[in-house]
């Protein structure tokens, strides 16, 4: 009895303990989608000002994608909406919060996972903590009780804001790498954690719910990819039923020069090498057949202002 009695007050307890922070998550979770209303990683959360279904093409990762992928490009030569919603080091259980983010307002075709975050470490805690950081907002904006206004005490979520290079990091800078051959095949396989791997499916279990089809995409890098990497994912794509496209295979396409379309010695490309790789993404999507060309759409005005006042580079970030 003694027990029960002491189970039943551990459990009311954490049930009140519950209703504390769901109360304070509607308080502390940015209304806004902007630094000065606490919201982190600016440029990818862009997406949540779009207006709503208006993005074709997701896509999450790491700063391999957000320097590699220009969606102003993809706009230009198709007509075709893409954002870009990847962060410095993306680890999947942040790349998981992104795209459930994401689809509460849009319904892309497809999302591109680009697969160097498939390889970042990632840890059981790391997983754990970014779980109750999206379930209960308070938990990642504790430190905003220092600015809270009036309006997040029952204001509503009304994010606004949204970037003109549509989650793409442009820079022109040039820091030259090597152009000798660095993806020569081997048998060699490198492996991807457990952890990693329920990830991923849970990723496409998400965008299935959502009528998205997801998409695993290894984006150029001299420094980052090989052969062995690329075995690996091609495992994971195999056994998950994914499509996989290495474009690190694909040089005779794209044209990466390495010694003018990287700003640090092959790690990332520059916009120079996003153009490049953003061409050959549109052909993609346009062999696709399931997307519409919004050039002359009134709704898409915007994206059609952005390319006549700023071209497809937008202000270097």
């Amino acid at each position: 009895m003694i027990y029960l009695k002491r189970t039943g007050c551990v459990m009311l307890f954490l049930l009140g303990l519950l209703v504390i922070l769901l109360a304070a998550s509607a308080i502390f979770k940015p209304k806004n989608n902007i630094p000065s209303a606490g919201m982190e990683e600016t440029l990818a959360n862009g997406i949540l000002g779009e207006p709503e279904n208006t993005i074709d093409v997701l896509i999450i990762g790491d700063s391999e994608s957000r320097c590699a992928i220009c969606p102003m490009q993809i706009w230009k030569e198709t007509g075709f909406t893409t954002y870009v919603c990847a962060t410095a080091a993306q680890k999947l259980s942040y790349s998981y919060t992104m795209l459930d983010r994401a689809f509460q307002r849009q319904k892309p075709k497809i999302v591109i996972l680009e697969t160097l975050a498939i390889f970042r470490e990632m840890s059981l805690e790391d997983a754990v903590k970014e779980i109750l950081y999206h379930r209960l907002p308070v938990l990642r904006y504790h430190d905003r009780w220092k600015c809270l206004h009036a309006n997040d005490f029952g204001g509503a979520v009304l994010p606004v804001w949204t970037n003109d290079s549509k989650g793409y990091w442009n820079t022109k800078k040039v820091d030259p790498g090597s152009n000798e051959p660095y993806m020569g095949a081997m048998d060699n396989k490198s492996s991807v954690s457990l952890l990693n791997r329920r990830y991923v499916r849970a990723i496409k279990t998400l965008c299935e719910k959502n009528g998205s089809r997801l998409l695993l995409l290894s984006t150029p890098s001299t420094i980052n990819w090989n052969y062995a990497l690329h075995n690996g994912i091609q495992a994971v794509a195999e056994e998950l039923g994914i499509e996989y496209i290495d474009m690190n295979l694909m040089n005779d396409r794209i044209k990466i020069d390495w010694s003018r379309d990287t700003f640090d010695k092959g790690d990332h490309l520059n916009h120079s090498g996003a153009v490049k790789l953003s061409l050959v993404l549109s052909e993609y999507l346009q062999e696709q057949g399931i997307f519409k060309d919004h050039r002359g759409d009134q709704a898409y005005a915007k994206w059609e202002d952005i390319l006549k006042n700023r071209g497809t580079e937008p202000e270097e970030e």
